[in-house]
Protein backbone atom coordinates (compact mmCIF):
# COMPACT_ATOMS: atom_id res chain seq x y z
CA UNK A 1 0.00 0.00 0.00
CA UNK A 2 2.62 2.35 1.03
CA UNK A 3 3.96 2.22 -3.05
CA UNK A 4 0.63 2.88 -4.17
CA UNK A 5 0.23 5.86 -1.98
CA UNK A 6 3.39 7.44 -2.89
CA UNK A 7 2.34 7.12 -6.45
CA UNK A 8 -1.48 8.79 -5.57
CA UNK A 9 0.77 11.49 -4.23
CA UNK A 10 2.79 11.68 -6.94
CA UNK A 11 0.13 12.27 -9.16
CA UNK A 12 -1.73 14.26 -7.39
CA UNK A 13 0.81 17.25 -6.49
CA UNK A 14 0.68 18.16 -10.31
CA UNK A 15 -1.60 18.93 -13.40
CA UNK A 16 1.24 18.44 -15.38
CA UNK A 17 0.54 14.83 -18.26
CA UNK A 18 4.37 13.91 -18.54
CA UNK A 19 4.95 14.08 -14.76
CA UNK A 20 1.42 11.90 -14.11
CA UNK A 21 2.88 9.26 -16.82
CA UNK A 22 6.63 9.58 -15.14
CA UNK A 23 5.07 8.72 -12.11
CA UNK A 24 3.29 6.42 -13.44
CA UNK A 25 6.28 4.28 -15.40
CA UNK A 26 8.06 4.59 -12.64
CA UNK A 27 5.62 2.57 -10.12
CA UNK A 28 5.23 0.00 -13.14
CA UNK A 29 8.85 -0.54 -12.99
CA UNK A 30 9.26 -1.04 -9.54
CA UNK A 31 5.62 -2.94 -8.38
CA UNK A 32 4.89 -5.84 -8.13
CA UNK A 33 3.35 -8.27 -10.63
CA UNK A 34 -0.31 -8.23 -9.23
CA UNK A 35 0.05 -4.45 -8.02
CA UNK A 36 0.42 -3.19 -11.30
CA UNK A 37 -2.11 -5.38 -12.68
CA UNK A 38 -4.47 -4.11 -10.22
CA UNK A 39 -3.37 -0.43 -11.01
CA UNK A 40 -4.82 -1.34 -14.24
CA UNK A 41 -7.80 -2.45 -13.38
CA UNK A 42 -8.90 0.38 -10.60
CA UNK A 43 -8.06 2.92 -13.27
CA UNK A 44 -10.00 1.27 -16.31
CA UNK A 45 -13.48 0.59 -13.79
CA UNK A 46 -12.57 -3.33 -13.41
CA UNK A 47 -12.86 -3.31 -9.42
CA UNK A 48 -14.47 -5.53 -7.70
CA UNK A 49 -18.01 -4.66 -6.81
CA UNK A 50 -18.53 -2.97 -3.58
CA UNK A 51 -17.60 -4.39 -0.12
CA UNK A 52 -19.02 -2.12 2.22
CA UNK A 53 -21.64 0.16 2.08
CA UNK A 54 -20.65 4.25 3.14
CA UNK A 55 -23.54 4.69 5.30
CA UNK A 56 -21.67 1.99 7.36
CA UNK A 57 -18.44 3.24 7.26
CA UNK A 58 -19.91 6.86 7.83
CA UNK A 59 -21.85 5.31 10.79
CA UNK A 60 -18.20 3.39 12.16
CA UNK A 61 -16.56 6.57 11.75
CA UNK A 62 -18.98 8.51 14.24
CA UNK A 63 -18.61 5.71 16.63
CA UNK A 64 -14.95 5.66 16.72
CA UNK A 65 -14.29 9.96 16.66
CA UNK A 66 -17.92 10.33 18.69
CA UNK A 67 -18.74 13.17 16.69
CA UNK A 68 -22.42 14.18 16.14
CA UNK A 69 -23.88 13.75 12.80
CA UNK A 70 -23.88 17.18 11.90
CA UNK A 71 -20.49 17.70 12.59
CA UNK A 72 -19.70 14.86 10.72
CA UNK A 73 -22.15 16.27 7.74
CA UNK A 74 -20.06 19.53 8.12
CA UNK A 75 -17.11 18.16 7.64
CA UNK A 76 -18.15 16.66 4.91
CA UNK A 77 -19.74 19.70 3.07
CA UNK A 78 -16.42 21.06 3.48
CA UNK A 79 -13.79 18.79 2.43
CA UNK A 80 -16.26 17.08 -0.45
CA UNK A 81 -15.43 14.01 -0.45
CA UNK A 82 -16.41 11.30 1.72
CA UNK A 83 -13.19 8.72 1.97
CA UNK A 84 -11.09 12.00 2.68
CA UNK A 85 -13.59 13.23 5.43
CA UNK A 86 -13.21 9.74 7.16
CA UNK A 87 -9.77 10.02 6.81
CA UNK A 88 -9.24 13.17 8.17
CA UNK A 89 -11.77 12.88 11.46
CA UNK A 90 -10.10 9.17 12.34
CA UNK A 91 -7.90 9.26 15.38
CA UNK A 92 -4.15 8.43 15.20
CA UNK A 93 -3.14 4.78 13.95
CA UNK A 94 -2.28 2.50 16.77
CA UNK A 95 0.11 0.48 14.97
CA UNK A 96 1.31 -0.39 11.37
CA UNK A 97 -0.07 -3.13 9.07
CA UNK A 98 1.81 -3.19 5.53
CA UNK A 99 0.43 -5.35 3.26
CA UNK A 100 0.83 -4.74 -0.63
CA UNK A 101 -2.35 -3.47 -3.30
CA UNK A 102 -3.15 -6.97 -4.20
CA UNK A 103 -3.36 -8.33 -0.33
CA UNK A 104 -5.61 -5.40 0.35
CA UNK A 105 -7.65 -5.90 -2.84
CA UNK A 106 -7.90 -9.34 -1.94
CA UNK A 107 -9.09 -9.42 1.35
CA UNK A 108 -11.45 -6.75 0.24
CA UNK A 109 -13.01 -9.27 -2.31
CA UNK A 110 -13.19 -11.80 0.38
CA UNK A 111 -14.91 -9.47 2.76
CA UNK A 112 -18.17 -9.05 0.49
CA UNK A 113 -20.31 -12.13 1.43
CA UNK A 114 -19.43 -11.38 5.43
CA UNK A 115 -21.97 -9.88 7.89
CA UNK A 116 -21.70 -6.40 8.74
CA UNK A 117 -19.57 -7.20 12.04
CA UNK A 118 -17.34 -8.58 10.42
CA UNK A 119 -16.47 -6.19 8.01
CA UNK A 120 -17.15 -3.82 10.83
CA UNK A 121 -13.96 -5.28 12.30
CA UNK A 122 -12.00 -5.35 9.43
CA UNK A 123 -12.37 -2.12 8.53
CA UNK A 124 -11.58 -0.98 11.77
CA UNK A 125 -8.90 -2.48 11.92
CA UNK A 126 -7.32 -1.21 8.96
CA UNK A 127 -8.08 2.09 10.11
CA UNK A 128 -6.30 2.00 12.91
CA UNK A 129 -3.19 0.40 11.03
CA UNK A 130 -2.87 3.29 8.25
CA UNK A 131 -1.90 6.52 8.08
CA UNK A 132 -4.00 9.50 6.80
CA UNK A 133 -2.94 8.93 3.18
CA UNK A 134 -3.26 5.25 3.39
CA UNK A 135 -6.49 5.72 4.95
CA UNK A 136 -7.83 7.78 2.16
CA UNK A 137 -6.50 4.95 -0.59
CA UNK A 138 -8.43 2.35 1.68
CA UNK A 139 -11.67 3.76 1.54
CA UNK A 140 -11.30 4.80 -2.10
CA UNK A 141 -10.59 0.83 -2.72
CA UNK A 142 -13.71 -0.06 -0.84
CA UNK A 143 -15.79 1.98 -3.80
CA UNK A 144 -14.36 5.24 -4.10
CA UNK A 145 -12.86 6.86 -7.68
CA UNK A 146 -9.75 8.39 -7.78
CA UNK A 147 -10.47 11.04 -9.50
CA UNK A 148 -6.59 12.49 -9.45
CA UNK A 149 -6.48 13.59 -13.45
CA UNK A 150 -5.23 10.15 -14.61
CA UNK A 151 -7.34 9.08 -17.78
CA UNK A 152 -7.05 5.72 -19.90
CA UNK A 153 -5.42 7.40 -22.27
CA UNK A 154 -2.68 8.89 -19.87
CA UNK A 155 -2.17 4.90 -18.69
CA UNK A 156 -2.02 3.84 -22.20
CA UNK A 157 0.52 6.61 -22.66
CA UNK A 158 2.58 5.82 -19.58
CA UNK A 159 2.28 1.73 -20.41
CA UNK A 160 3.21 2.38 -23.81
CA UNK A 161 6.68 4.77 -22.88
CA UNK A 162 7.66 2.05 -20.33
CA UNK A 163 7.37 -0.99 -23.16
CA UNK A 164 7.58 0.78 -26.43
CA UNK A 165 4.45 -1.13 -27.76
CA UNK A 166 1.72 0.72 -29.88
CA UNK A 167 -0.65 2.51 -28.14
CA UNK A 168 -3.68 1.27 -29.55
CA UNK A 169 -2.70 -2.06 -28.90
CA UNK A 170 -2.14 -1.33 -24.54
CA UNK A 171 -5.26 -0.07 -24.82
CA UNK A 172 -7.45 -2.83 -26.70
CA UNK A 173 -5.30 -5.50 -24.43
CA UNK A 174 -6.69 -3.90 -21.17
CA UNK A 175 -9.55 -2.26 -21.94
CA UNK A 176 -10.80 -6.04 -23.70
CA UNK A 177 -11.82 -8.78 -21.07
CA UNK A 178 -8.95 -10.23 -18.95
CA UNK A 179 -9.20 -11.88 -15.62
CA UNK A 180 -6.79 -10.70 -13.02
CA UNK A 181 -6.41 -13.94 -11.27
CA UNK A 182 -5.48 -15.84 -14.48
CA UNK A 183 -2.78 -13.34 -16.64
CA UNK A 184 0.40 -11.78 -15.95
CA UNK A 185 1.47 -8.16 -16.56
CA UNK A 186 3.50 -9.38 -19.76
CA UNK A 187 0.50 -11.23 -21.01
CA UNK A 188 -1.67 -7.97 -20.55
CA UNK A 189 0.88 -5.88 -22.29
CA UNK A 190 1.87 -7.96 -24.50
CA UNK A 191 -2.38 -8.91 -25.83
CA UNK A 192 -1.88 -12.17 -25.36
CA UNK A 193 -5.55 -12.11 -24.60
CA UNK A 194 -6.61 -10.63 -28.06
CA UNK A 195 -6.04 -9.86 -31.59
CA UNK A 196 -4.82 -6.69 -32.62
CA UNK A 197 -5.25 -6.87 -36.23
CA UNK A 198 -8.29 -7.87 -36.32
CA UNK A 199 -9.23 -4.34 -34.01
CA UNK A 200 -5.95 -1.70 -35.07
CA UNK A 201 -7.69 1.81 -36.35
CA UNK A 202 -5.95 4.83 -37.95
CA UNK A 203 -5.19 8.05 -36.53
CA UNK A 204 -8.04 10.53 -37.14
CA UNK A 205 -7.94 12.90 -39.82
CA UNK A 206 -8.46 16.37 -37.79
CA UNK A 207 -9.20 19.77 -39.37
CA UNK A 208 -8.58 23.83 -38.76
CA UNK A 209 -11.15 26.17 -38.06
CA UNK A 210 -11.70 28.29 -41.16
CA UNK A 211 -9.51 31.49 -40.89
CA UNK A 212 -10.58 32.18 -44.82
CA UNK A 213 -12.98 34.32 -46.83
CA UNK A 214 -15.01 31.31 -49.18
CA UNK A 215 -13.60 32.39 -52.10
CA UNK A 216 -9.95 32.18 -50.69
CA UNK A 217 -10.24 28.25 -50.55
CA UNK A 218 -10.38 28.52 -54.58
CA UNK A 219 -13.95 27.13 -57.22
CA UNK A 220 -16.60 26.27 -55.11
CA UNK A 221 -16.72 22.70 -57.25
CA UNK A 222 -13.51 21.74 -55.96
CA UNK A 223 -15.05 21.11 -52.44
CA UNK A 224 -17.76 18.70 -50.96
CA UNK A 225 -19.19 20.15 -47.80
CA UNK A 226 -21.25 18.03 -45.09
CA UNK A 227 -22.94 19.00 -41.71
CA UNK A 228 -20.75 19.28 -38.70
CA UNK A 229 -22.82 16.74 -36.13
CA UNK A 230 -22.27 17.28 -32.69
CA UNK A 231 -21.35 14.06 -31.30
CA UNK A 232 -18.27 11.91 -30.61
CA UNK A 233 -16.00 10.77 -33.85
CA UNK A 234 -15.78 7.40 -33.90
CA UNK A 235 -14.18 4.77 -36.55
CA UNK A 236 -15.81 1.28 -36.88
CA UNK A 237 -13.39 -1.48 -37.63
CA UNK A 238 -14.79 -4.40 -39.30
CA UNK A 239 -12.29 -7.01 -39.67
CA UNK A 240 -12.52 -10.97 -40.37
CA UNK A 241 -16.30 -11.05 -38.29
CA UNK A 242 -15.01 -9.00 -35.50
CA UNK A 243 -16.20 -5.62 -35.02
CA UNK A 244 -14.09 -2.74 -32.85
CA UNK A 245 -15.51 0.69 -32.62
CA UNK A 246 -13.26 3.47 -31.72
CA UNK A 247 -13.66 6.78 -30.32
CA UNK A 248 -11.31 9.64 -31.21
CA UNK A 249 -10.16 9.70 -27.93
CA UNK A 250 -8.10 6.35 -28.75
CA UNK A 251 -10.62 4.47 -26.46
CA UNK A 252 -12.32 1.34 -27.46
CA UNK A 253 -15.81 1.80 -26.92
CA UNK A 254 -17.70 -1.21 -28.61
CA UNK A 255 -19.49 -2.38 -25.54
CA UNK A 256 -21.02 1.19 -25.23
CA UNK A 257 -22.77 0.74 -28.67
CA UNK A 258 -24.10 -2.96 -28.63
CA UNK A 259 -26.75 -1.57 -31.68
CA UNK A 260 -23.85 0.00 -34.05
CA UNK A 261 -22.03 -3.60 -33.64
CA UNK A 262 -25.48 -5.32 -34.81
CA UNK A 263 -26.24 -2.54 -37.75
CA UNK A 264 -22.50 -3.26 -39.03
CA UNK A 265 -22.99 -6.87 -38.84
CA UNK A 266 -24.79 -6.88 -41.95
CA UNK A 267 -22.08 -6.16 -44.20
CA UNK A 268 -20.33 -8.60 -46.25
CA UNK A 269 -17.32 -6.97 -46.71
CA UNK A 270 -14.50 -5.60 -44.15
CA UNK A 271 -13.66 -2.30 -43.74
CA UNK A 272 -12.75 1.03 -41.32
CA UNK A 273 -15.15 3.45 -41.70
CA UNK A 274 -14.67 7.44 -40.13
CA UNK A 275 -18.14 8.67 -38.66
CA UNK A 276 -19.58 10.06 -35.86
CA UNK A 277 -21.87 8.63 -33.05
CA UNK A 278 -25.11 10.45 -32.32
CA UNK A 279 -27.96 10.13 -30.05
CA UNK A 280 -30.65 9.21 -32.96
CA UNK A 281 -34.39 8.81 -32.91
CA UNK A 282 -36.83 8.68 -35.54
CA UNK A 283 -34.21 9.85 -37.60
CA UNK A 284 -33.63 12.99 -36.36
CA UNK A 285 -30.39 14.04 -34.50
CA UNK A 286 -30.58 14.59 -30.63
CA UNK A 287 -28.31 16.77 -28.47
CA UNK A 288 -25.44 16.02 -27.47
CA UNK A 289 -27.04 16.26 -23.64
CA UNK A 290 -29.02 13.07 -24.99
CA UNK A 291 -25.98 11.34 -26.10
CA UNK A 292 -24.21 11.69 -22.34
CA UNK A 293 -26.43 9.62 -20.73
CA UNK A 294 -24.78 6.50 -22.86
CA UNK A 295 -21.47 7.97 -22.31
CA UNK A 296 -19.09 5.79 -20.29
CA UNK A 297 -21.53 3.16 -19.05
CA UNK A 298 -20.25 -0.52 -18.12
CA UNK A 299 -23.44 -1.91 -18.78
CA UNK A 300 -26.69 -0.73 -21.23
CA UNK A 301 -29.49 -1.30 -19.90
CA UNK A 302 -32.53 -2.27 -22.00
CA UNK A 303 -34.31 1.10 -21.23
CA UNK A 304 -31.36 3.44 -22.14
CA UNK A 305 -31.24 1.63 -25.37
CA UNK A 306 -34.57 2.89 -26.08
CA UNK A 307 -34.59 6.10 -24.55
CA UNK A 308 -31.63 6.93 -25.82
CA UNK A 309 -30.74 5.17 -29.35
CA UNK A 310 -27.21 5.73 -30.98
CA UNK A 311 -27.10 6.16 -34.49
CA UNK A 312 -23.81 6.67 -36.61
CA UNK A 313 -23.47 9.07 -39.61
CA UNK A 314 -20.98 7.65 -41.96
CA UNK A 315 -17.72 10.80 -43.08
CA UNK A 316 -15.12 8.39 -45.05
CA UNK A 317 -13.63 4.91 -45.76
CA UNK A 318 -10.44 4.54 -44.56
CA UNK A 319 -9.97 0.78 -45.38
CA UNK A 320 -12.03 -1.56 -47.58
CA UNK A 321 -11.54 -5.94 -47.77
CA UNK A 322 -7.69 -5.02 -46.28
CA UNK A 323 -6.28 -2.76 -48.16
CA UNK A 324 -5.66 0.94 -47.16
CA UNK A 325 -6.87 3.45 -49.11
CA UNK A 326 -6.15 6.69 -47.24
CA UNK A 327 -4.36 7.58 -50.10
CA UNK A 328 -6.98 7.81 -52.11
CA UNK A 329 -8.77 11.20 -52.61
CA UNK A 330 -11.68 11.93 -50.71
CA UNK A 331 -14.20 11.98 -53.75
CA UNK A 332 -12.58 8.71 -54.58
CA UNK A 333 -13.38 7.10 -50.64
CA UNK A 334 -16.13 8.82 -50.91
CA UNK A 335 -18.10 7.15 -54.19
CA UNK A 336 -16.43 3.97 -52.44
CA UNK A 337 -19.20 4.69 -49.18
CA UNK A 338 -21.60 5.36 -51.20
CA UNK A 339 -21.27 2.02 -53.14
CA UNK A 340 -20.96 0.11 -49.75
CA UNK A 341 -23.61 1.56 -48.55
CA UNK A 342 -26.20 1.47 -51.62
CA UNK A 343 -25.28 -2.34 -51.28
CA UNK A 344 -27.65 -3.40 -48.29
CA UNK A 345 -30.96 -1.94 -46.62
CA UNK A 346 -29.14 0.37 -44.67
CA UNK A 347 -30.45 -0.12 -40.59
CA UNK A 348 -31.84 2.72 -39.15
CA UNK A 349 -28.68 3.21 -37.06
CA UNK A 350 -26.10 3.44 -39.91
CA UNK A 351 -26.87 6.86 -42.19
CA UNK A 352 -24.31 8.05 -44.91
CA UNK A 353 -23.31 11.78 -44.41
CA UNK A 354 -25.09 13.43 -47.06
CA UNK A 355 -23.33 16.10 -48.85
CA UNK A 356 -24.85 20.20 -49.16
CA UNK A 357 -25.61 20.86 -52.50
CA UNK A 358 -24.62 24.06 -53.94
CA UNK A 359 -23.15 25.87 -56.84
CA UNK A 360 -21.86 29.13 -55.14
CA UNK A 361 -20.03 29.92 -52.05
CA UNK A 362 -22.61 32.90 -51.35
CA UNK A 363 -25.38 29.49 -51.06
CA UNK A 364 -23.40 28.31 -47.87
CA UNK A 365 -24.35 30.82 -45.00
CA UNK A 366 -27.94 30.31 -44.86
CA UNK A 367 -27.19 26.78 -44.94
CA UNK A 368 -24.60 27.52 -41.69
CA UNK A 369 -26.95 30.06 -39.97
CA UNK A 370 -29.95 27.36 -39.91
CA UNK A 371 -27.04 24.61 -38.81
CA UNK A 372 -28.94 24.89 -35.14
CA UNK A 373 -32.39 23.96 -36.19
CA UNK A 374 -31.00 20.15 -37.14
CA UNK A 375 -28.60 20.09 -34.32
CA UNK A 376 -25.22 20.82 -36.45
CA UNK A 377 -22.68 22.72 -35.52
CA UNK A 378 -22.15 24.04 -38.87
CA UNK A 379 -20.36 22.90 -41.52
CA UNK A 380 -17.49 20.42 -42.86
CA UNK A 381 -15.31 21.37 -45.80
CA UNK A 382 -13.40 19.12 -47.50
CA UNK A 383 -11.13 18.90 -50.60
CA UNK A 384 -12.18 16.27 -53.65
CA UNK A 385 -8.59 15.68 -53.69
CA UNK A 386 -7.74 15.40 -50.42
CA UNK A 387 -6.19 12.35 -49.11
CA UNK A 388 -7.15 11.11 -45.30
CA UNK A 389 -4.24 12.58 -43.37
CA UNK A 390 -2.95 11.66 -40.10
CA UNK A 391 -3.58 14.33 -37.46
CA UNK A 392 -4.25 17.91 -39.02
CA UNK A 393 -3.13 19.58 -42.24
CA UNK A 394 -3.67 22.92 -43.03
CA UNK A 395 -5.39 23.55 -45.88
CA UNK A 396 -7.58 20.95 -47.38
CA UNK A 397 -10.41 19.99 -44.57
CA UNK A 398 -11.93 23.07 -42.84
CA UNK A 399 -14.67 23.12 -40.26
CA UNK A 400 -17.03 26.10 -40.60
CA UNK A 401 -18.87 26.39 -36.86
CA UNK A 402 -22.14 28.57 -36.28
CA UNK A 403 -21.21 31.42 -33.53
CA UNK A 404 -21.52 30.89 -30.20
CA UNK A 405 -25.05 31.58 -28.67
CA UNK A 406 -24.26 34.05 -25.49
CA UNK A 407 -26.04 35.04 -22.40
CA UNK A 408 -25.59 37.91 -20.01
CA UNK A 409 -25.32 36.53 -16.31
CA UNK A 410 -24.21 37.50 -12.96
CA UNK A 411 -21.48 35.94 -11.13
CA UNK A 412 -22.60 34.37 -7.47
CA UNK A 413 -20.33 31.92 -6.45
CA UNK A 414 -16.45 32.19 -7.01
CA UNK A 415 -13.73 29.31 -5.93
CA UNK A 416 -10.36 28.81 -6.03
CA UNK A 417 -8.15 26.65 -8.98
CA UNK A 418 -5.50 24.10 -9.24
CA UNK A 419 -1.09 24.87 -9.54
CA UNK A 420 0.23 27.67 -10.45
CA UNK A 421 -3.26 29.62 -9.75
CA UNK A 422 -4.10 27.72 -6.81
CA UNK A 423 -4.00 31.51 -4.67
CA UNK A 424 -6.57 32.64 -7.00
CA UNK A 425 -10.41 32.17 -7.64
CA UNK A 426 -10.73 31.05 -11.63
CA UNK A 427 -13.69 29.05 -11.13
CA UNK A 428 -17.02 30.50 -11.28
CA UNK A 429 -20.89 30.21 -11.23
CA UNK A 430 -23.35 31.99 -13.19
CA UNK A 431 -27.23 33.03 -12.74
CA UNK A 432 -29.86 34.57 -14.46
CA UNK A 433 -33.12 35.80 -13.46
CA UNK A 434 -36.13 33.64 -12.56
CA UNK A 435 -38.59 36.44 -11.56
CA UNK A 436 -37.40 38.14 -8.37
CA UNK A 437 -34.29 35.82 -7.55
CA UNK A 438 -31.16 34.11 -9.25
CA UNK A 439 -30.90 30.76 -10.29
CA UNK A 440 -27.94 29.48 -11.28
CA UNK A 441 -27.36 28.38 -15.05
CA UNK A 442 -23.47 27.58 -15.40
CA UNK A 443 -20.16 27.00 -14.10
CA UNK A 444 -16.98 28.26 -16.72
CA UNK A 445 -13.22 28.83 -15.87
CA UNK A 446 -11.86 29.97 -19.07
CA UNK A 447 -12.31 32.97 -21.52
CA UNK A 448 -10.29 35.47 -18.69
CA UNK A 449 -7.04 37.33 -18.69
CA UNK A 450 -4.49 36.54 -15.86
CA UNK A 451 -4.96 40.70 -15.15
CA UNK A 452 -8.87 39.94 -15.18
CA UNK A 453 -8.54 36.70 -12.89
CA UNK A 454 -5.98 38.63 -9.92
CA UNK A 455 -8.75 41.88 -10.77
CA UNK A 456 -11.45 39.40 -9.93
CA UNK A 457 -9.89 37.68 -6.95
CA UNK A 458 -9.15 40.92 -5.22
CA UNK A 459 -13.09 41.55 -5.58
CA UNK A 460 -13.57 38.25 -3.53
CA UNK A 461 -11.62 38.65 -1.29
CA UNK A 462 -13.79 41.86 -0.06
CA UNK A 463 -17.03 40.78 -1.07
CA UNK A 464 -17.55 37.27 -0.08
CA UNK A 465 -20.54 36.61 1.48
CA UNK A 466 -20.63 32.68 2.93
CA UNK A 467 -17.98 30.48 3.19
CA UNK A 468 -18.59 26.66 1.85
CA UNK A 469 -15.73 25.00 2.14
CA UNK A 470 -13.63 25.78 -0.99
CA UNK A 471 -16.26 27.92 -2.26
CA UNK A 472 -17.53 31.58 -1.77
CA UNK A 473 -20.98 33.09 -2.20
CA UNK A 474 -20.30 36.73 -3.25
CA UNK A 475 -22.32 39.88 -3.81
CA UNK A 476 -24.31 39.59 -6.82
CA UNK A 477 -22.71 42.40 -8.93
CA UNK A 478 -20.19 41.54 -11.45
CA UNK A 479 -21.71 40.78 -15.19
CA UNK A 480 -20.06 38.36 -17.62
CA UNK A 481 -21.39 37.34 -21.16
CA UNK A 482 -21.15 33.60 -21.33
CA UNK A 483 -20.86 32.00 -24.50
CA UNK A 484 -22.07 28.41 -25.24
CA UNK A 485 -21.63 25.58 -28.30
CA UNK A 486 -25.51 24.30 -27.20
CA UNK A 487 -28.66 24.55 -24.85
CA UNK A 488 -31.09 21.75 -23.65
CA UNK A 489 -33.50 21.11 -21.28
CA UNK A 490 -32.78 19.74 -18.26
CA UNK A 491 -33.98 17.83 -14.89
CA UNK A 492 -31.10 17.94 -13.42
CA UNK A 493 -30.14 21.34 -13.59
CA UNK A 494 -31.87 23.90 -10.60
CA UNK A 495 -32.43 25.92 -13.61
CA UNK A 496 -34.13 23.54 -15.93
CA UNK A 497 -31.61 24.17 -18.96
CA UNK A 498 -27.89 22.34 -19.07
CA UNK A 499 -25.46 24.54 -21.47
CA UNK A 500 -22.47 22.94 -23.82
CA UNK A 501 -18.84 24.22 -23.10
CA UNK A 502 -20.29 27.51 -21.65
CA UNK A 503 -17.26 29.71 -21.24
CA UNK A 504 -16.54 33.60 -20.45
CA UNK A 505 -16.72 35.56 -23.86
CA UNK A 506 -15.74 38.91 -21.74
CA UNK A 507 -16.30 40.75 -18.64
CA UNK A 508 -19.49 43.20 -18.66
CA UNK A 509 -17.96 46.14 -16.66
CA UNK A 510 -20.17 48.11 -19.08
CA UNK A 511 -24.19 46.07 -17.95
CA UNK A 512 -25.65 45.93 -14.35
CA UNK A 513 -26.76 43.15 -12.87
CA UNK A 514 -30.97 44.71 -13.50
CA UNK A 515 -29.39 44.05 -17.15
CA UNK A 516 -28.83 40.31 -16.92
CA UNK A 517 -30.54 37.99 -18.92
CA UNK A 518 -34.26 36.10 -17.55
CA UNK A 519 -34.33 32.39 -17.37
CA UNK A 520 -37.35 32.86 -19.73
CA UNK A 521 -35.29 34.13 -22.46
CA UNK A 522 -32.59 31.55 -21.62
CA UNK A 523 -35.20 28.90 -22.50
CA UNK A 524 -36.32 30.63 -25.89
CA UNK A 525 -32.39 30.01 -26.60
CA UNK A 526 -33.26 25.98 -27.20
CA UNK A 527 -35.86 26.70 -29.95
CA UNK A 528 -33.73 29.26 -31.95
CA UNK A 529 -32.53 28.51 -35.39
Amino acid sequence: MKQFSELISAIEITNKTNAKIAALVDYFKTAPEKDKLWLIALFTGKRPSRPVKTTLMKQWCMELTELPEWLFLESYSTVGDLGETIALLLPKPTHQLDLSLNEWMTELKALKPKSDSEKKAFVLEAWSGLHQQERLIFNKLIGGSFRIGVSKKTLVNSLAKLTNIDANQLMHSIIGKWDIDTISFEELINGSHINYDNSKPYPFCLAYALEKNLPELGKANDWMVEQKWDGIRGQIVKRNNEIYIWSRGEELVTTQFPELVEAVSNFKDDFVIDGEILAMKDSAVLLFNDLQKRLNRKSVTKKLLEDVPIGFYAYDILEFNGEDIRSQSFEERRTLLEKIFNSVVLPEQLKLSFLVEFTEWEELHAIRENSRAINSEGLMLKQKVSPYHTGRKKGDWWKWKVDPLTIDAVMIYAQKGSGRRSSKYTDYTFAVKKEDALVTVAKAYSGLTDKEITEISRWVNKNAIEKFGPVRTVKPELVFEIAFEGIALSNRHKSGVALRFPRISRWRRDKPVEEIDTIETVKQLITAP
